[in-house]
């Protein structure tokens, strides 16, 4: 697939998305425009896959040969993060040989943003020419095996609790208005992580996402629904950023790390702080897990 051509003109872009070409009046696509020709301009290179790297997992960006740096307060229409654990920064380079696009920081709805906003990122990667989309977080787990430190491939997620971006008028440009979720991440890059995972030795758990809005840490009571709901951990991000992935036909696969327990005996509580440190530990696998998906894909 060849990358989007964003016009200098605004009278019309055009794009190929899932093999059909697609003409998009100016006003639909004036902010994406903006930012796509901006980013252009900055690393004219068009990346074949995205990161987006969550709390307390960003120095995973030392394994990306960067090749340009652009702050998110540079981009035109971009959100700022406004989380500690977050760098704020979209980086271009390479990884495993492959070019890529790497957020180091993301947004949440906690953070006052709206859906499409939080999304907004994601819509301009496909537009640059992403085809594959990495995805992390730092999670809560609910499921009573798992302990802090844990890694966790998604293989399914519940997004009942957080509000779907795709809400509102929906653009047949960028995908359907009903798009299946039936494998919103993709069992051949699950297959492919579970391998590398055995030739390092070491174990991946898999399981349920669930996305809450945050940004209060889950109750006692509410840690027990989402456990009986069916998810194996918890987090306030990434469900979001998927299903948009999937509505413009990009290829998803996602990863926890299990950054506190929050069905526990004990009286503890949890803070920001251990979550960053937890994550920060459990980074050099994630690493590994990532740079091998990327040089198999």
């Amino acid at each position: 697939m060849q990358p989007p051509v964003v016009l200098a003109s605004l009278k019309l872009c055009e794009y190929k998305l899932q093999g059909s070409t697609i003409i998009m009046g100016k006003k639909t696509l004036k902010k994406f425009e903006d930012t796509v020709k901006f980013l252009q301009e900055q690393y004219p290179h068009p990346p074949q896959v995205g990161i987006v790297l969550g709390s307390g997992l960003g120095s995973f960006v030392e394994e990306i040969i960067i090749e340009k740096e652009v702050a998110y307060e540079d981009i035109p229409h971009f959100p700022l993060s406004t989380v500690e654990g977050h760098k704020s920064k979209l980086l271009f380079g390479k990884l495993s040989g492959k070019t890529v696009v790497a957020m180091a920081g993301r947004f949440h709805f906690y953070e006052g943003y709206k859906a499409r906003d939080i999304v907004f990122p994601i819509r301009v990667m496909k537009l640059l020419g992403v085809e594959t989309l990495l995805l992390s977080n730092a999670a809560g787990g609910v499921n009573p095996a798992f302990t802090v430190g844990d890694i966790m491939i998604i293989k399914d997620h519940i997004s009942l609790f957080t509000p779907n971006p795709l809400i509102g008028k929906n653009r047949a440009e960028f995908g359907p208005r009903f798009p299946d979720m039936s494998e919103p991440y993709k069992k051949h890059l699950i297959e492919k992580a579970r391998a590398i995972a055995i030739l390092h030795n070491f174990v991946l758990k898999e399981g349920v996402y669930l996305a809450v809005t945050g940004p209060t840490f889950e109750t006692r009571a509410e840690y027990q629904l989402i456990h009986t709901l069916g998810a194996d951990v918890v987090g306030m991000s990434t469900v979001q950023e998927s299903i948009v992935a999937n509505h413009m036909g990009m290829e998803v696969f996602a990863i926890s790390v299990v950054t506190d327990v929050g069905i526990r005996e004990q009286d503890n509580i949890i803070t920001h702080e251990e979550v960053l440190e937890a994550a920060r530990h459990a980074e050099p696998k994630l690493a590994t897990i990532f740079k091998e998906l990327v040089a198999a894909i």
